[in-house]
């Protein structure tokens, strides 16, 4: 978003002055100099972004990145790191300072020095002697130091851009108070400190205010329902305090609000209803309590709603039903009450509707069905006593289905038999029981499924195999048994369907293991297989998994030596082969393994345990 308007800004100022009936006069002495200081304090450029700068020639007319006005002075300079077109990407970096030389540009209008990576230092004081400057483009550098308290004369200032820096300290409050014209204001991805001073108020203007990622503290200013214009605002990932003021409602052009990743306390105002723009509203990882205000339903143009990880009690409000452009609802991590509101069945937009980790009781409601957008439905870990998954789920054509720990019991629901649409399916933590159905090989969409805490029993059905775009696969404390090689065979599409994760642990998997050169195995990152009968070696095929980066193989019956380059795969950070029949030397490694990983293997000596008495 902000390297189109700070190519847009670029475009507007260039054809003004490409199609101006004046011809500009030779560059004045003094921008020469200014821009020749500016250039020896630019201690590397690899791609020659100034290398027309040169003593001899025409600022006006010759140097890249300059433009004029009619009588020769600088109006623009726009030596940016990150240039794009209709067809390409120009990305490079500069290192130096800011020279306070460029203060000498007295008609300067747009100065755009961003995304050059490696620009360090201050900016300097007499940066606020640029009192023609409406454009100041500084982000993703590495620029410290504070906001000058200068810059409260720069009132013509429309757009100033400082993210991704280095920068920290206060706002100096007549900064804020002086800044009447401007219209975008960027400081995120820095240190700032301190209160967000109540003088923003008086920055009228203003449309877009993002300070996100800082360190921010102390409350939201009151003033903040002054800004009439305001259509972006964001306060994410600082340390902000207090209550979400009332006065907040006042901003009806708003149409973002961030204030997620604080410490902001107390209830939802209920002057919500005042945001009547609001399309994406995110208040989530915060310290909410009280209920959700009836009047959020008054909001006729919101599509996203995100509260999740709050302390948010009380009844899901049935008023919500009439917000027909909703689209995501993430309410997870709360502590909810009561029914769910069969009004959500109006919801028809609807894409996300996730209530994970509340206390939701009660049937769902039926009218959920209507629901034909719906792609995520997430009500895991809600005392719902389920008992069976009401049948009109088959209706729904779900991406993304959550039910962990809702109290269904008996076998595997047969309403999925005919979802095939269903990528992510998460059943664990149930009462499930019995085989997995053969029917389970027609679900050919999947690609995470947990089924972890149940009762399932019985081998993997061979039709497993058809689940050729499965990555992630969670089977961990049930009692299934049989040939574990079965899930290892599985068919893939390339590029997709490599197994990324398993955990197969606390069953009654048999082996040996065999892992040769199953294609759903080349690139698997975690292998969970601790606590199953399982016997015979550990395969040294397993030494060529390159991205491995867990292994826990404990309890089983594993004999044998431990291949010698197992211990030395590149990304292996965690394993544990304790309380098997492992005889022989444990391989020298480099990784962090602890004496732990191999104890209850009698038969193993060499570091971190005892030396081994013999050679082996």
């Amino acid at each position: 978003m902000e390297i189109q308007t700070h190519i847009s800004t670029f475009s507007i100022i260039f054809f003004s002055l490409l199609f101006s009936p004046l011809t500009s006069l030779a560059c004045h002495p003094i921008d020469h100099h200014a821009l020749l200081h500016f250039k020896h304090q630019i201690t590397f450029d690899p791609s020659n972004l100034l290398n027309s700068w040169t003593p001899q020639t025409d600022c006006c007319k010759s140097w890249n990145g300059i433009d004029c006005d009619s009588t020769g002075r600088v109006v623009n300079v726009s030596r940016s790191g990150l240039v794009s077109g209709e067809d390409f990407i120009l990305e490079t970096s500069m290192s130096g300072t800011l020279s306070p030389s460029l203060s000498n540009l007295s008609s300067l209008q747009l100065l755009d020095l961003s995304n050059l990576k490696d620009l360090t230092g201050q900016i300097p004081p007499e940066f606020g002697r640029l009192s023609r400057l409406t454009h100041l483009f500084l982000d993703s550098n590495k620029l410290s130091g504070s906001v000058p308290v200068t810059f409260q004369f720069l009132f013509r200032l429309e757009k100033l851009y400082l993210s991704d820096n280095n920068f920290s300290g206060r706002i100096p409050p007549a900064v804020f108070r002086s800044f009447r014209s401007l219209l975008e204001i960027g400081l995120s991805g820095n240190q700032f400190s301190g209160k967000i001073p109540s003088s923003i108020g008086d920055m009228v203007s203003i449309t877009k205010l993002d300070f996100h990622e800082n360190n921010f503290s102390g409350v939201i200013p009151v003033t903040i329902g002054k800004l009439k214009n305001l259509k972006f605002l964001d306060l994410s990932e600082n340390q902000i305090t207090g209550t979400i003021p009332e006065s907040l409602g006042l901003l009806s052009e708003l149409q973002i609000l961030y204030l997620n990743q604080n410490q902001l306390s107390g209830s939802i105002p209920s002057s919500i209803d005042g945001l009547i723009s609001i399309q994406f509203c995110r208040l989530s990882e915060n310290e909410l309590t009280g209920i959700i205000p009836p009047s959020i339903g008054n909001l006729p143009k919101i599509q996203r709603l995100i509260f999740e990880n709050n302390k948010l009690t009380g009844k899901l409000p049935a008023t919500m039903g009439h917000l027909k452009t909703l689209t995501d609802i993430y309410f997870s991590g709360n502590r909810f009450t009561g029914n769910i509101p069969s009004s959500f069945g109006n919801l028809h937009n609807l894409q996300a509707l996730d209530l994970s980790r509340n206390n939701l009781s009660g049937m769902i409601p039926s009218q959920l069905a209507k629901l034909q957008n719906l792609q995520t439905l997430d009500l895991s870990f809600n005392p719902l006593k389920l008992i069976r998954l009401p049948r009109w789920f088959s209706k729904l054509k779900l991406f993304r289905l959550m039910m962990a720990n809702t109290g269904i019991q008996g076998p595997f629901p047969i309403i999925l038999s005919s979802s095939s649409t269903i990528s992510s399916l998460d059943l664990s933590s149930n009462s499930l029981t019995d085989e997995l159905p053969h029917w389970i090989g027609n679900m050919t969409n999947l690609s995470f499924l947990n089924l972890s805490n149940n009762r399932f029993s019985n081998p993997i059905p061979p039709e497993f195999e058809n689940l050729s775009l499965l990555t992630d696969l969670d089977l961990h404390s049930n009692n299934f048994s049989g040939d574990i090689n079965t899930i290892f065979k599985k068919n893939v599409q390339d590029p997709l369907g490599h197994f990324n994760s398993i955990d197969l642990s606390y069953n009654s998997f048999s082996g040996p293991i065999k892992i040769g050169d199953e294609a759903a195995m080349d690139s698997i990152v975690s292998l969970v297989l601790s606590h199953n009968p399982v016997g015979g070696i550990i395969p040294e095929s397993l030494s060529y998994g390159n991205e491995l980066a867990r292994i826990l193989i404990a309890r089983n019956n594993l004999m044998g030596k431990i291949p010698k380059q197992l211990l030395n795969l590149k990304n292996l950070k965690e394993f544990d082969a304790s309380g098997n029949r492992l005889i022989g030397e444990i391989p020298g490694h480099n990784a962090s393994i602890p004496a732990s990983a191999f104890l209850g293997n009698p038969g193993l000596c060499g570091a971190p345990l005892l030396p081994c008495k013999h050679p082996f």
